[in-house]
């Protein structure tokens, strides 16, 4: 399977993904990363990785469609399978969502549907809830509301400060992408309507995981 990859910043769940693939735990290959930001860590990943970086700066384009096309023919030179966003700071419009249809994938730092969009770590601690944590779902046309393959838990402490917690987070989020991607390519996912099945898991679902911090 050939993934591709758009980031717009340091890009640690790309890394996490880099790894993931060249250790095999993942059982495919990262074909590109496209940025649309000059000059970010994201880029340097995938060259020391010596993976194609594509950057594509949004701002060159008319409209946001213009830019997903352009987006949707860079993956499809790169004969791209799954598209994965790793800190993508744009919002997808129907040209990616049409051509890529439940082929995309998203890591976002909550347990959804609570807390979507931007700033869910600092939603969570303002809501007061007790546990957080990130979730890997299928991207539709909605914020943050495609089907759910994997969630973690957190626990929110009351030391936590937004920087604490969303730290502690972004480790469950590296475990998390890279299961998700396993178990697409390994052919255990089926999208049926708003839910996700994962077959061939065992007596526990492996589609939920836990924070060691959960499981004294």
């Amino acid at each position: 399977m050939r993934i591709g990859i758009l980031a717009s910043g340091t890009g640690s769940n790309l890394q996490a993904i880099l790894d993931g693939c060249a250790s095999r735990s993942i059982p495919a290959e990262v074909a590109v990363v496209i940025c649309n930001i000059p000059g970010v860590k994201a880029l340097q990943r995938a060259e020391s990785a010596r993976v194609p970086a594509v950057l594509l700066p949004h701002q060159k384009f008319p409209n946001r469609e213009e830019f997903d096309r352009e987006l949707v023919l860079t993956l499809q030179e790169h004969r791209v399978d799954l598209v994965c966003l790793a800190g993508f700071m744009r919002l997808l419009g129907p040209v990616l969502l049409r051509a890529f249809h439940n082929r995309i994938l998203n890591i976002h730092p909550s347990l959804l549907p609570a807390f979507p969009g931007l700033h869910a770590v600092r939603q969570a601690l303002t809501a007061g809830v007790r546990v957080a944590g990130c979730t890997v779902h299928v991207v539709d046309e909605g914020t943050d509301t495609g089907p759910i393959l994997i969630q973690a838990a957190v626990p929110v402490l009351d030391s936590d400060t937004e920087e604490t917690l969303a730290a502690r987070i972004l480790v469950q989020e590296h475990r998390c992408y890279p299961r998700a991607i396993a178990l697409w390519a390994e052919g255990r996912v089926q999208i049926e309507g708003r839910r996700v099945r994962i077959t061939g898991a065992g007596p526990r679902p492996d589609h939920t995981l836990s924070s060691p911090e959960l499981t004294d």
